[in-house]
């Protein structure tokens, strides 16, 4: 009797935790449907229903293991997230471009690696995905346990290049932590922010 009592409890927890769980895991599924229409190109309603069915088929089907989100959504930080990677695609556009069409000197390659200041799969993925999307750079490796993602990188002749490379990738993890990491998260790339400040300034 005591089991039967408890099972029903349970499911009647789970009803109540039901739409806190689908809040959070919203940030995902709409991730899932936008990364969908930016690997195809195209923004349309059809690209965004198919989207849908591809994001419910990956969520469903496959069984994978809950993601467990931050549970904090900032849209303002997300919407000057989109700007800047729309206009970073543009830009990134134009100097490949460029590169190709200038004869007269190589634009040289190199192999970057990127540590991560936040420890989270999620955040990681994202980061990865963004640096891979923008034209010029490809992840060609991410170290998971030493949260380290290698980079394939075109237009890089010197240390420099090399540096701002990383401070691009870094920028990218620290607009993805403002737009959905948790506060904890926050709170790190604010402070390796402030500390890489005076470090250049000094």
């Amino acid at each position: 009797m005591t089991t039967v009592r408890d099972a029903a409890s349970e499911r009647h927890r789970d009803k109540r935790g039901l739409p806190i769980r689908l809040w959070r895991q919203l940030p995902f599924f709409v991730w899932l449907v936008a990364l969908w229409m930016l690997l195809w190109g195209q923004f349309t309603w059809t690209a965004f229903i198919m989207g849908v069915i591809a994001a419910v088929f990956v969520t469903r089907v496959f069984r994978l293991p809950p993601v467990e989100l931050s549970g904090r959504v900032n849209l303002w930080y997300g919407a000057i997230f989109v700007l800047q990677f729309l206009g970073a695609l543009i830009r990134g556009s134009l100097t490949v471009a460029w590169q190709v069409l200038d004869w007269r000197r190589q634009p040289g390659a190199a192999i970057v690696a990127v540590p991560l200041r936040v420890d989270d799969d999620l955040i990681m993925t994202h980061t990865a995905v963004t640096a891979s999307l923008i034209p010029g750079s490809l992840i060609v490796e991410a170290d998971r346990d030493r949260r380290i993602l290698y980079l394939h990188v075109i237009g890089v002749r010197s240390r420099r290049d090399v540096e701002r490379q990383r401070a691009s990738v870094w920028g990218w993890e620290r607009r993805i932590v403002r737009a959905v990491g948790s506060r904890a998260q926050l709170e790190r790339v604010r402070a390796d922010a402030a500390t890489h400040a005076r470090g250049s300034a000094s």
